[in-house]
């Protein structure tokens, strides 16, 4: 047990440092809630993340109903510098549109992207950057679980996108088509004993009839080594639709690069009411090399190093023979 706990601090004392360069041991995806963290997938890596999902609505006062499907999708990539990473993100959901306003209830097959954006997010400030790496106390496990003062500072991310709208759209408001901007702030909190808490803060659409300004607040809890379980709330406020949604759900962490999720969706109007679950993925394939190897581990580093210093040990050692030697020899010539 001692060991295990020691092993827990190691990690936790390994992840303070990766997040200072973006780029994990094993992946950092977004899902299973839709809030978007602050840091990216790091330098060369590229992720995708997917959840087909199942929808069910019904408006009281309007008198319809929605049953149908869908799928969130997001494909990320870090370039050029670390804080750096461009993305896609997008829902295609097809349910049918169910009138009961008559006696006979009429049907209507709907399908199409309810959004797809194009979009950049940028790290502009990091608490543990500049921060001088806080050493594990070997001898207290708890002392390494409490509460730090200076975990309540976030890392901030700044996102901008554009959002391409069809024509027609049922899941858009009347007149939304083209192009229009997203713009969005992140902020992440990591807290001892594996507690993440992440905010988000966006406009949407801006510049058309119907923005909407979101918030979302997520936080998320590890259990286990591999397993970790979360709560998200999400407010949405347009003219077109309003919404407060409630997310609960977890994930299972397959491999270093592999997670599996699901969670369930819910609200607690009937304006419509909303009610769905899904099931999700995420993979990211991993070119990320550290600038420090040069494309080389890290233990052909340290003896390349090492190998460099025994040089430059025995070229100085031979200086001061062949300088031995030289005074040997005059000593010598001066006695004869």
């Amino acid at each position: 047990m001692l060991f295990k706990k020691f092993y827990v601090l190691a990690l936790l004392s390994m992840a303070s440092y990766t997040l200072n360069a973006q780029y994990t041991e094993v992946i950092n995806s977004n899902r299973p809630g839709v809030s978007r963290s602050a840091f990216s997938v790091g330098t060369n890596v590229l992720q995708l993340e997917v959840g087909p999902y199942m929808v069910k609505e019904k408006h009281t006062p309007l008198n319809y109903e929605v049953s149908g499907f869908g799928v969130d999708f997001a494909t990320r990539y870090g370039m050029l510098l670390p804080q750096l990473e461009i993305n896609i993100e997008g829902t295609y959901q097809s349910d049918t549109f169910t009138d009961n306003r008559s006696t006979v209830g009429l049907d209507t097959d709907r399908s199409n992207f309810k959004n797809i954006v194009f979009g950049a997010k940028y790290l502009v400030y990091d608490p543990l950057k500049n921060a001088e790496e806080e050493k594990p106390n070997i001898f207290s496990y708890h002392a390494n679980r409490k509460f730090k003062w200076s975990s309540l500072i976030p890392a901030v991310a700044l996102y901008a996108g554009v959002n391409l709208d069809g024509k027609d759209n049922p899941y858009t408001a009347p007149g939304i088509e083209g192009f229009s901007p997203k713009v969005m702030i992140a902020t992440q909190n990591n807290f001892a004993s594996g507690w993440v808490l992440v905010l988000n803060f966006s406009k949407d659409r801006i510049g058309t009839e119907y923005s909407d300004f979101q918030y979302i607040a997520t936080v998320t809890k590890s259990v286990a080594d591999q397993w970790v379980l979360f709560g998200e709330t999400q407010g949405i406020h347009s003219d077109f639709y309003a919404d407060n949604l409630f997310r609960f759900g977890g994930a299972y962490l397959w491999g270093k690069n592999f997670q599996l999720d699901t969670a369930v969706t819910f609200n607690t109007k009937d304006t419509p009411s909303v009610f769905s679950v899904n099931f999700g993925a995420s993979y990211r394939f991993d070119f990320h090399k550290d600038p420090v190897d040069n494309g080389t581990s890290a233990e052909d580093e340290a003896e390349r190093k090492a190998n460099k210093k025994r040089q430059k040990d025995n070229k100085k050692a031979n200086r001061s023979s062949q300088k031995r030697e030289k005074e040997t020899k005059v000593i010598d010539f001066d006695d004869n």
